[in-house]
């Protein structure tokens, strides 16, 4: 069996930011960093918005029936 070895996590930052800035340039390499992120919705309150939108009789047909 293969053993895998994993970079260093500084190695591994410099050569994405080297990624980055040679594909993108420095600029929009720097505004990708700083994109913000979408907010995540707290999973409770997703799971209680998908069972809204859930049909029951369809759901569980598909799980149980077929």
């Amino acid at each position: 069996m293969k053993t895998t070895r994993y970079l260093d996590e500084e190695v591994v930052i410099k050569k994405g930011m080297q990624a980055l800035v040679s594909t993108l340039g420095s600029v929009e390499a720097v505004r990708f960093m700083t994109l913000p992120r979408e907010k995540r919705i707290e999973s409770v309150k997703r799971h209680r918005e998908w069972q809204n939108t859930l049909d029951k009789d369809a759901f569980f047909d598909d799980v149980f029936v077929g």
